[in-house]
């Protein structure tokens, strides 16, 4: 089941289920310690005349955010038990407090009695194992804890001045047979069990009084912290501010955050507008305050492979770090750049993917070869791209003289790294691909290789290293010529996909198979988009890629065989995936000669908007018939492509409208010229 309306601070990550379960509850790192495993928590409400949880099938429920935050309004409505509901989540922006803002309206004409239940089933640092439950009578809550993790589950009604439970248990649940409280609340009674220990969970009462076809509010938060104190001083300051001080500040600071953004996007369709500033939101609940950028937090790929994607992979992290400081959060992703110093190898490497505290993920990539020799198991493009990333972060920002540590401690060593891992064919060593798949020279990794390099010059040319700024590009340079001379079929007019080494042969093999990533070799200026050979290449694997059904969208490669729905590969060569399909659009922009060109690019985007689902939220890639969400979801780098090519779009047409009005108005060349240089600067 998809992931849903993420909200976070950059401490606390907190995800949803399609049908606005609470899912997934990450604290103190985004994407590490999952305190829920994807366990449904559940909301419900007893009526006189029946109960119903959230999910309940007569419940008509439209689950979105508040414009421009990351604070939910989600409407839900039950004819046959009579109410209606508005709920309304956030995290405090400043303290570690998840709350929950219900308005419960009678539809009915005569007085009820409604009671809400919250409900928590906790695997404190991702395990059932000696976990605590207890009713604190001080703070009138439900406290859950471990170690140095507490959890406070508290609830208010509207006009009372403190917590207000009705009602509250504690008890065990996946064991013994025993399901958990949320049962006991069906019958509007709960068990008042106070403390239980081990696979525990528990659920909080509030009643509310409402008068025929009258409104009532009630407040559900929780507090994190590390050990009871600070819980407790943290109750303190919820209660001080009020949790609808805390939802209304939230709400106004987030729409201040999104509106920094500094592209004038008053000239997009409105739904593509909505989505880029939700895609923005959506990116900041996977940046952690330390600076890891978690790839995606949807725990239910676990039932997939017992691992998930809740890690930092350096290129994601790179592409959606470039993607922000094009919009102007330089301040943001600085963290990255500190959190990337601290990670690099003493080779000079980045290594496959990282947890948010800066640890080694887990890795598939093996440090031995079939012969039993050593090799780095790692991704190559994932240096590259960070030297890249870092080097467009200082540019963008204007804080080139701010730079001398990183250019020491990382661009240094990791650019003579990408040197040193070269054959004497001028190439790369082989590593993995991007899709971490296959061991190989790719075409995209040396695409990046080439781009680290200039970057890594740039920074030495700068900081007044003139050896090194010429070693770098001259490197670079050869790379480039490298790729012409053994990456270029010259009877397909097109570049390979990627080389393997055969050692029986001793000699590498082309791999002529059609993949999205190449896209890679215009986008980093390897080579310009309107090289015959690129044109040959991008329109080689529109044809082969494309999914020929209504869905529509590109593959990753041909026969992609993850999560595969169809093994029809003629007409559907793989699952569309929202990254490959814009990057399609990218080269569309990059190539387009009018404005009608340009809108011919912008279909792709609308292509976009129509697969996310209601909320903004984008999966990693579609169902190919029913373009329902597959894998994970939403995924972080999904999002940032969609900003970066929106960037794209609003600067080509830009370009394209003033180069029709000066044709037409028949200004001097030089005015035009300078038109071009300003738009062109201004996204990249």
């Amino acid at each position: 089941m998809p992931r849903d309306l993420p909200i976070g601070n950059g401490n606390v990550l907190i995800n949803y289920d399609s049908r606005y379960n609470l899912r997934e509850i990450y604290y103190p790192y985004v994407g590490m310690e999952n305190h829920t495993l994807g366990n449904c928590c559940r909301f419900g409400i007893w009526t006189p005349e029946g109960f119903a949880w959230i999910d309940d099938p007569g419940m008509q429920t439209n689950a979105l955010y508040e414009e421009d935050t990351l604070v939910t309004e989600v409407r839900a409505r039950h004819e046959r038990l009579g109410f209606e509901l508005l709920i309304q989540d956030g995290v405090d922006y400043e303290h570690d407090c998840w709350l929950r803002h219900v308005t419960i309206r009678n539809l009915f004409a005569h007085p009820r009695t409604f009671k809400l239940y919250m409900h928590l089933d906790l695997e404190i640092y991702g395990s059932a194992i000696g976990d605590t439950a207890y009713f604190d009578p001080d703070l009138s809550s439900l406290v859950f804890y471990k170690r140095n993790r507490y959890f406070s589950l508290t609830c208010q009604s509207a006009g009372q001045r403190g917590p207000s439970p009705s009602g509250f248990a504690t008890g065990k649940k996946r064991v013994a047979g025993m399901n958990g409280t949320w049962q006991d609340a069906e019958d509007g009674q709960l068990g008042g069990n106070p403390i239980t220990q081990g696979s525990v969970d528990g659920t909080l009462e509030l009643t509310l009084s409402v008068q025929g076809g009258a409104a009532q509010d009630g407040w559900f938060w929780i507090g994190f912290a590390a050990n009871e104190a600070k819980l407790r001083e943290l109750e303190q300051a919820v209660r001080t501010t009020t949790p609808a001080q805390m939802l209304k500040r939230t709400s106004g600071y987030w729409r201040h955050w999104v509106h920094q953004d500094k592209h004038d996007l008053s000239g997009l369709e409105p739904v593509l507008a909505s989505l880029y500033k939700r895609s923005l939101l959506i990116i900041r609940t996977h940046f952690d305050n330390r600076g890891a950028i978690v790839a995606a937090n949807d725990s239910d790929i676990l039932k997939f492979s017992k691992d998930s994607y809740s890690y930092m992979w350096p290129r994601d992290g790179a592409l959606i770090a470039h993607a922000l400081d094009r919009c102007g959060y330089g301040e943001l992703t600085d963290a990255f750049v500190d959190f990337c110093v601290k990670s690099l190898t003493q080779h000079g490497c980045m290594m496959h993917k990282y947890n948010p505290d800066g640890s080694a993920g887990s890795s598939w990539h093996p440090w031995i070869n079939e012969k039993g020799e050593k090799q780095f198991p790692i991704q190559e493009d994932e240096t590259a791209l960070v030297i890249f990333a870092m080097w467009h972060h200082f540019q963008i920002a204007g804080t080139l003289a701010q730079s001398k540590e990183t250019y020491e401690k990382f661009v240094i060593p990791a650019a003579d790294f990408l040197i040193r891992y070269r054959s004497a064919t001028g190439l790369p060593l082989p590593s993995y691909d991007l899709w971490e798949e296959r061991y190989g020279v790719h075409a995209f990794t040396v695409a990046t290789v080439y781009a680290g390099l200039l970057a890594a010059s740039n920074f030495a040319k700068y900081h007044q290293d003139s050896v090194r700024a010429i070693y770098y590009r001259d490197t670079a340079e050869a790379v480039k010529r490298a790729v012409e001379e053994q990456m270029y079929d010259k009877t397909l007019r097109r570049f390979l996909r990627a080389l393997y080494w055969n050692p029986s042969t001793s000699s590498y093999e082309a791999d002529l198979k059609l993949d999205a990533s190449m896209y890679g070799l215009f986008d980093f200026d390897l080579f310009k988009p309107d090289d015959p050979r690129i044109i040959q290449t991008m329109h080689d694997m529109y044809l082969a890629l494309s999914v020929k059904t209504e869905v529509g969208g590109l593959a990753r490669y041909e026969n992609d065989y993850y999560h595969q729905i169809s093994q029809d590969v003629s007409r559907i060569p793989g699952n569309p995936w929202i990254i490959c399909t814009l990057w399609y659009a990218e080269w569309l922009l990059a190539v387009a000669k009018n404005e009608e060109d340009v809108e011919q690019a912008a279909e792709w985007l609308k292509w976009t908007s129509r697969r996310a689902l209601p909320s903004g939220v984008m999966a990693e890639q579609v169902h190919p018939i029913t373009g329902a969400p597959l894998s994970v979801s939403p995924l972080a780098w999904s999002h940032a492509t969609y900003v970066k090519v929106v960037q794209e779009y609003i600067a080509r047409k830009k370009q394209m409208h003033d180069n029709r009005i000066n044709e037409e108005t028949d200004l001097p060349d030089t005015q035009v010229l300078e038109g071009h240089a300003q738009t062109y600067s201004q996204t990249r």
